[in-house]
């Protein structure tokens, strides 16, 4: 058996009941902290919580060697993910091979940004449309998708939610106001309009703390304000509901000229 058990968003105390059962019931516990981190608590805290080992695995070691795939051929393996399992592509590659080696898996659900960052920003969720995100740049690496992702959104009237790049094996996570100075760049550079100093934009940080924060404001302004330690993402707002306009402005200090 290949248990993928989600972990949350922010420290040991987010995961299921259910997801500790199987950990009980499992021969090997692994977990992988590259597509997404838990800022609110630390390994020993799981091993303490847990009362056993838990082995940290790398990138190469999950997509390249297939280490709890291959030792769920002969044990019961927990892979504990943080967020909610399969929202990465790597985990959803790693249930087809698990099928094709005939391994039984079960998913244990449990919350993610995609649900948690709609839901705190107080915008509605069945109005946003493809979600996206900012890269950290490279030489010859600057591509416009994210901008481009947002554009066709904001044609259909749908909310963006952008994902900002971690690289935790660099210990780096983009900021929000890394990811406005990107966009920001694009839109200088293709010149569409569809961004400016005077978009709204709301920034999601820290979300599934005890005490997140959540900020709307003109991007000149966000882009110069402090937003502390990591996580964050950003949302691009399209038309809203006069509800969504009056929580932004009540509860992430959104400027009133929106309502």
């Amino acid at each position: 058996m290949l248990y993928f058990i989600g972990l949350g968003l922010y420290d040991e105390k987010d995961i299921s009941v259910k997801g500790l059962e199987a950990l009980k019931s499992a021969d090997e516990v692994y977990a992988e902290f590259y597509t997404a981190g838990l800022f609110g608590t630390s390994i020993s805290a799981f091993e303490k919580l847990l009362g056993r080992e838990v082995k940290i695995l790398t990138r190469e070691a999950v997509e390249e060697e297939i280490i709890p795939i291959k030792a769920a051929e002969s044990k019961n393996v927990a892979f504990l993910i943080a967020g909610d399992p399969l929202i990465a592509t790597t985990h959803t590659d790693m249930m087809m091979e698990a099928k094709k080696r005939g391994i039984e898996t079960q998913v244990i659900h449990s919350s993610s940004i995609l649900s948690a960052a709609p839901g705190i920003s107080g915008l509605q969720a069945y109005k946003f449309g493809k979600v996206t995100t900012v890269p950290f740049t490279e030489e010859n690496f600057f591509p416009h998708s994210p901008y481009l992702a947002i554009k066709n959104n904001l044609e259909q009237d749908a909310h963006t939610l952008v994902l900002l790049d971690i690289r935790a094996h660099e210990n780096r996570y983009m900021t929000v106001n890394q990811g406005l100075e990107y966009l920001m760049e694009v839109e200088n550079d293709r010149k569409e309009g569809i961004l400016s100093g005077d978009t709204l934009a709301v920034a999601i940080v820290r979300a599934g703390s005890p005490k997140p924060l959540v900020r709307a404001d003109k991007i000149k302004n966000l882009i110069k304000e402090d937003f502390g330690g990591p996580l964050h993402c950003l949302i691009i707002p399209s038309k809203m509901h006069f509800m969504e306009a009056e929580y932004l402005v009540a509860m992430a200090g959104a400027p009133e000229e929106i309502l």
